[in-house]
């Protein structure tokens, strides 16, 4: 029996007062959305951290060590970085997912997917120079990350470091195929405030490329299309006051 149907049976032989109903409403709440956390969209498991300095340099002698599980996972989050799409990574996310960075902010892994497979596209090649996982949480993990991107029309390579910050599905977490609800990569000390013109060419890119992409790979994800999803939080500034309290990963 579980315990929310005994306090019924109990009640039934003790009403409670008016104060003990409305804290036994709060409890049965809390047990439900707990029950149910998995079932939330990704905009419901967003990170928020704001940096003293933007330097993401990884320390790859420091990075923490992760199990088996977790470190495919890392892997296959690393090959799609490289230019390596395949159905069974993106498959890494879960329906409902949110993938947010300087340019994008997709809202489910249909919109999400376009983003990896059109990267081939727009680059010749992408190395990833070295990374250094700074947290591993039962629901989290984060790290510094160190890629070279080389342009196909512009004979030119450049160097981004970034921080990347997975929060997990729950229903996955034990599996042996762990999937992430929401990806976040920031490339400078602030967070995202969602808010302005720079947020609005940020979804109207992501819902846009699965249009023009031509790729057969995406019919594995359309119905991904329907996938629940929550409005977007609103913060209105990328600083402590916009809820993303600060860290100090320099000294990670």
């Amino acid at each position: 029996m579980r315990w929310y149907d005994f306090s019924r049976f109990f009640a039934f032989f003790f009403p409670p007062s008016k104060s003990y109903v409305q804290v036994q409403l709060n409890f049965t709440k809390l047990a439900m959305s707990s029950d149910n956390k998995d079932q939330l969209p990704g905009e419901h498991f967003e990170p928020r951290q704001t940096a003293t300095s933007d330097d993401y340099t990884p320390d790859q002698a420091k990075s923490l060590p992760l199990e088996p599980a977790r470190q495919r996972l890392v892997d296959d989050i690393l090959a799609l970085y490289s230019c390596k799409p395949t159905v069974e990574r993106v498959k890494r996310y879960s329906s409902d997912c949110v993938y947010d960075d300087q340019f994008v902010y997709a809202n489910d892994r249909y919109k999400m997917a376009a983003q990896w497979f059109a990267l081939p596209k727009l680059f010749s090649a992408s190395v990833n120079n070295g990374y250094q996982v700074v947290k591993n949480e039962r629901d989290f993990i984060q790290f510094k990350n160190d890629q070279s991107w080389t342009f196909r029309l512009i004979p030119k390579t450049a160097r981004v470091t970034g921080l990347v910050s997975l929060s997990l599905d729950p229903s996955t977490i034990d599996s042996d195929f762990i999937q992430v609800k929401y990806h976040k990569d920031q490339a400078n000390e602030k967070d995202y405030s969602h808010e302005g013109f720079g947020f609005s060419f940020k979804k109207w890119q992501a819902d846009n490329v699965p249009k023009v992409l031509n790729v057969p790979e995406m019919k594995e994800f359309e119905q991904d299309k329907h996938a629940a999803k929550e409005d977007v939080r609103k913060y209105g500034t990328g600083t402590e006051e916009g809820n993303a309290p600060k860290e100090d990963f320099t000294k990670m």
